[in-house]
């Protein structure tokens, strides 16, 4: 999406630099991005871009995508070609990373050993079925009570990134309530391990929401009141499970955005 759309923007791609040369460009970046690649961070405007037309029309080809024949038409004819490196226009162009998935994990990881905790950054670029992740992460929390592996209680595993869920229910959710769903299941109420998850810009799916916690005791809660949280998964009902417990998370708009947060904390084991 990156890659066609810098070639097809009047300022992505590097040409808002462009559009301000000679005078000298400063980018502070807040980034959404797994790995944290300029080009890709809002698609680019002040920084150079190595793809080409050919790649962005290639993307088109390879998802079956229809643009209209004036898109198409400056793709093919280079007209929508971006700034390369080393061009001169970036020449006074400077670029500060100043928020990213990794650096807020960091602030957690600080937050957390103050406290007492042990902490395992297990990965700022986490991807993948929201479940599948969810429930891999079980296994994590599961090797670290039972063996004390990759460390010992209490500690907490912090990961970030951007699952996907694919949508089989009617229900209500996101990719970060799927993902507490999903780790709650496998978890089985296991004894001194809670969970946090939520979408940093605080927006769960398309609610305000920004997602959930999951405590020892979620499912014994949800059975009480006639919630199995399996048949909530199947049905992508997150957020009407963690509502119904009065454990959703709302923080309201953050005004920001640096993909997911995931904490596991394990507190005994």
């Amino acid at each position: 999406m990156n890659c066609v759309r810098r070639h097809l923007s009047s300022i992505k791609g590097g040409r808002l630099a462009a559009l301000c040369h000679p005078a000298r460009v400063l980018t502070l970046l807040i980034s959404d991005v797994p790995g944290d690649q300029l080009p890709d961070i809002a698609s680019g405007p002040t920084v150079a871009d190595p793809s080409t037309c050919a790649d962005a029309l290639a993307v088109l080809e390879r998802y079956r995508i229809t643009v209209p024949p004036a898109a198409r038409q400056v793709l093919e004819n280079g007209a929508g070609e971006t700034l390369k490196p080393g061009d001169a226009r970036l020449a006074r162009c400077e670029t500060r990373l100043i928020s990213s998935p990794q650096i807020g994990l960091e602030a957690a990881a600080r937050v957390a050993r103050e406290a007492g905790l042990g902490v395992c950054i297990l990965g700022d670029s986490l991807e993948g079925e929201a479940r599948e992740v969810g429930r891999v992460m079980a296994g994590i929390a599961q090797q670290v009570a039972t063996h004390g592996q990759p460390l010992g209680a209490p500690c907490v595993l912090l990961s970030g990134g951007e699952t996907t869920v694919t949508v089989r229910g009617s229900g209500r959710g996101g990719r970060n309530v799927e993902f507490l769903l999903a780790l709650g299941a496998a978890l089985k109420g296991a004894p001194g391990i809670w969970a946090l998850a939520g979408d940093t810009d605080g927006v769960d799916g398309i609610e305000e929401i920004a997602g959930a916690i999951l405590t020892p005791d979620t499912l014994e809660r949800a059975r009480a009141l006639g919630l199995k949280a399996s048949s909530s998964l199947d049905d992508n009902d997150g957020h009407g499970f963690f509502g119904a417990l009065g454990d959703a998370v709302v923080t309201g708009p953050t005004l920001t955005n640096i993909n997911d947060f995931r904490a596991v904390l394990i507190t005994r084991p």
